[in-house]
């Protein structure tokens, strides 16, 4: 068979099951086109996109304008490893920097290695500039995160999936409840060795766990309180997706360490960041850490322009109000039904919490009734649904979309 050969969705997944290792559950479709919110599977059929690679799509499917920086600097210059300077990466810097106001970023290219990269600058400033003993750091973290999936990340996690029969596991983290600044008083007021409070703005893989207004602001002065770094995990809620550029900009707070990826290159190259001031990035020496293709030419390209069109077309403000828009038409269907028992979210992060179990089957039998009915989502944590579209559909698109939505749940009505 040539691989070019255009085969039937049948053919391609039983291909990824004989020769991919099952390290992920995907819904049985196979998408082989894109395109804004819309995507079609290899037989034709066209659906809605509400899933947006986990918020990595925020400007849409194949934007052209960012497919075309991509294949411009692709025919000029795709790799010169950090052993050269390159004349892209220096703009990108900049360019990134000044828009979320650091001094300075360290390019990455996936949110667990950027992730990674924060949890090594906080550490080493805390040994450099704030004076804890070598190897005695500790970082706070809440309970229920997802910050990725290597093994230091994972000795952090409390899902035991991604915990079990991969340690043994890195020491040197505290877990504390999610959206309780009580918690992390009492963490930050009994240990001096804590270098950083890493926290998602708001819990993605949890369920959508929106924090309580004032959360944030309240985590940021503890941490400035007691000389203690407020890192900024922006992977998914990150570059407008929640109707503003960053979701920590609802409460008007400055992370020491910001994480960004996914959406940083509209989906179409793995880029990552991780960034902070001088007296923060200032620690990190020639050596200290690195990465063959962090801050290659094509990732430099790609996300001038990916930040350009997030600019350019309004996409917060569009998240903002269609956001608001999709929570208002979903409630008013709760109101009337027992088969959701509520919507949360901020922005076009959203989320429904299904009237059953975790252990039951119902949150992806009506994700399979949606791909049906022309619409992909997927579930999280048994018994929610995380609705994500892209950030360039319009008003007419999710209203088109939420009809999907409850004509769909109304099958499921107890």
């Amino acid at each position: 068979m040539s691989v070019l050969e255009r085969m039937t969705s049948k053919d391609a997944i039983a291909l990824e099951k004989k020769y991919g290792a099952h390290n992920y559950h995907p819904l049985p479709v196979v998408l082989s086109r894109g395109e804004g919110v819309f995507v079609w599977d290899v037989e034709g059929k066209k659906y809605y996109d509400f899933l947006s690679a986990y918020s990595a799509i925020n400007q849409g499917h194949c934007h052209p304008k960012i497919v075309g920086a991509l294949i411009s600097q692709a025919q000029n210059l795709t790799l010169t490893s950090r052993a050269f300077y390159n004349d892209m990466l220096g703009k990108y810097e900049k360019y990134a920097s000044e828009t979320f106001g650091f001094d300075k970023l360290l390019p990455m290219n996936t949110g667990a290695e950027a992730v990674e990269t924060a949890l090594k600058i906080c550490r080493k400033w805390a040994y450099e500039k704030k004076g804890i003993t070598e190897n005695e750091a500790q970082i706070v973290v809440c309970e229920n995160n997802f910050h990725g999936r290597t093994t230091t990340i994972i000795s952090f996690s409390n899902d035991p999936v991604a915990r079990k029969n991969f340690g043994p596991f890195t020491d040197g983290f505290i877990k504390i409840e999610y959206n309780n600044l009580k918690a992390l008083q009492e963490a930050l007021e009994s240990d001096a060795n804590i270098a950083g409070f890493l926290v998602e703005p708001i819990q993605g893989e949890a369920g959508v766990y929106v924090p309580s207004d004032g959360y944030l602001t309240g985590a940021k002065e503890l941490c400035k309180k007691h000389n203690v770094l407020f890192i900024a995990d922006e992977v998914q809620t990150g570059i407008a997706r929640t109707g503003k550029m960053l979701a920590v900009d609802h409460e008007n707070v400055k992370p020491d360490i910001l994480i960004l990826g996914k959406a940083l290159s509209g989906g179409v190259y793995p880029v990552s960041a991780v960034l902070a001031n001088d007296d923060i990035m200032g620690v990190i020496r020639p050596g200290n850490h690195g990465s063959t293709f962090g801050g290659n030419p094509i990732a430099a390209a790609v996300v001038m322009v990916a930040l350009e069109v997030v600019k350019e077309e309004n996409l917060a403000q569009n998240a903002q109000e269609l956001g608001e828009l999709f929570r208002e038409e979903m409630n008013k269907f709760i109101a009337t039904c027992n088969i959701v028992t509520k919507v949360r979210g901020k922005g076009l992060l959203n989320a429904i919490l299904i009237n059953d179990t975790e252990d039951s089957s119902t949150a992806w039998d009506i994700c399979m009734a949606l791909k049906e009915n022309g619409l992909l989502a997927k579930p999280t944590h048994g018994n929610i649904i995380r609705f994500a579209p892209p950030l360039v559909m319009n008003k007419e698109q999710l209203l088109d979309c939420v009809s999907i939505i409850t004509k769909t749940l109304v099958e499921y009505e107890k």
